[in-house]
């Protein structure tokens, strides 16, 4: 069973750019197509964006395309998330998760495995 920790999130203003790290341990995150969520307070889970076990497939939310860019480097058990332009909006706790299957489904359910979170708060 693979254990995911996010790091990297913190305190910026509008408009600055952060990047998100999932680190995989327990097993090889080639084994998982990764995906990124996030959930405001009072809110549901959202999708962000997803990426296949190569890395040659994304997907993304519509609200994230153009901003945000989902990587993966299998070969330090790491998957990314680069977000650009960032609005208050986006203001969020930040989760990876793991599924067996690269899928465009977007509901949690779809990812067994989860990372703790990541806190992005986003000042105007």
């Amino acid at each position: 069973q693979v254990q995911l920790v996010e790091s990297g999130g913190g305190l910026v203003q509008a408009g600055a750019s952060l990047r998100l790290s999932c680190a995989a341990s327990g097993r090889a995150i080639s084994a998982y197509a990764m995906g990124w969520f996030r959930q405001a307070p009072g809110k549901e889970r959202e999708f962000v964006a997803a990426i296949n076990w190569t890395g040659t497939t994304t997907y993304y939310a519509d609200s994230m395309k153009g901003r945000f860019t989902i990587s993966r480097d299998n070969a330090k058990n790491t998957v990314y998330l680069q977000m650009n332009t960032l609005k208050p909006e986006d203001t969020a706790a930040y989760y990876c998760a793991a599924a067996a299957v690269f899928t465009r489904e977007t509901t949690p359910v779809t990812y067994p495995y989860w990372g703790q979170g990541t806190q992005v708060t986003v000042s105007s």
